[in-house]
């Protein structure tokens, strides 16, 4: 089969012939129809955090395709079933934090694309037990990013806790919180976006922003306030530059809550005192549980969700990730195998 390995990080991607998989126990062999492609594969391409995978390896989290093969131990997939990978590939299912439901946590997890092979390739392998299935009647192209940027921002939006008529601030409109601000919008909430690019504040309008903010222009802090009458309940940061994280401060109303999605590299300005003195709580969320997929990908299936896409080929990753470097792709790219 082919696929898109990394042979060593920081170099392209070799796309290569690639040794098709054979389904073990609890597994399913797929064949790709569409993937996302996301920014933590580019970081696992080229070896950016501190827990590294190993190559060579096949990125991909947000396949989507038909079941061709069936592992022993699965009985509810068939031949034909559409179904997905995700980041949350499988996990122990014993330990504490997946008895508790945060199996996003646990020691064991195996993420996919990362410490599994992923959907860079016309096969892929998932565990029955944690696949995604993806809804009758859906678009591939369009699924595809629910399977990652959708979930997780969804899971960020309800850690939140914000409730309906809330302001809510998505801080930045890439791939994540385009369709970030439309989950919010879905929620009930009111939306602020908040971005260093008109071309992406366009989009966020486009997706149902009721108000959005500069920050190359404006101070976000102010305009933030000036907007809510006293800064946002809820604050979903999906951007990477590490001045976003300490601007989240400025951007809460007391009592709020400020959840971190993006990774940036580096150390990041958060300053202490208004946390304190505000009552603000930090916290961070990775991706969502399978119940949280589920209810993700209901939201995209009714209609309330739909991804800005455009489609690639497989051979053209190393030019989606040289566009995703410069900040030069709106919404989310699909590589189509068909």
């Amino acid at each position: 089969m082919k696929a898109a390995v990394v042979r060593k990080f920081g170099d392209n991607l070799d796309v290569s012939e690639f040794e098709r998989p054979v389904p073990g126990p609890n597994q399913l062999l797929v064949k790709l129809v569409t993937s996302g492609v996301c920014h933590t594969d580019l970081h696992a391409a080229q070896g950016d955090w501190p827990v590294r995978p190993e190559p060579p390896f096949i990125p991909g989290h947000e396949g989507v395709g038909v079941v061709e093969e069936i592992g022993e131990n699965v009985d509810d997939f068939q031949i034909g079933d559409m179904v997905g990978n995700a980041w949350l590939w499988s996990a122990c299912g014993k330990c504490e934090y997946c008895r508790k439901g945060w199996e996003t946590v646990c020691d064991s997890v195996t993420n996919g694309g990362y410490t599994a092979n992923g959907s860079f390739s016309e096969y892929m392998l998932v565990d029955a037990r944690y696949a995604p299935r993806i809804p009758e009647g859906v678009d591939p192209v369009e699924a595809a990013p629910i399977l990652c940027a959708g979930v997780t921002v969804y899971k960020a939006i309800k850690e939140t806790e914000a409730k309906p008529g809330d302001w809510v601030v998505i801080s930045g409109i890439g791939g994540l919180g385009h369709i970030a601000v439309q989950y919010a919008v879905a929620m009930g909430m009111r939306v602020v976006a908040v971005d260093v690019a008109e071309d992406k504040l366009e989009l966020a309008k486009k997706h149902g922003a009721e108000a959005v903010v500069n920050a190359a222009v404006d101070e976000p802090g102010e305009k933030v306030k000036e907007i809510t009458g006293g800064g946002a309940h809820g604050i979903v940061v999906t951007a990477v530059h590490p001045k976003a994280f300490g601007q989240a401060i400025a951007m809460c109303r007391k009592l709020g809550t400020i959840v971190f999605v993006g990774l940036p590299p580096g150390a990041t300005d958060v300053e202490i005192f208004w946390v304190v003195l505000n009552r603000l709580t930090i916290r961070g969320s990775i991706v969502g549980t399978r119940q949280d997929m589920v209810e993700a990908l209901d939201f995209f299936a009714r209609g309330k969700i739909k991804p800005t896409v455009a489609t690639r080929k497989l051979d053209e990753i190393n030019d989606i990730f040289d566009e995703m470097k410069k900040g030069a792709i709106d919404g989310r790219l699909v590589i189509d195998y068909r």
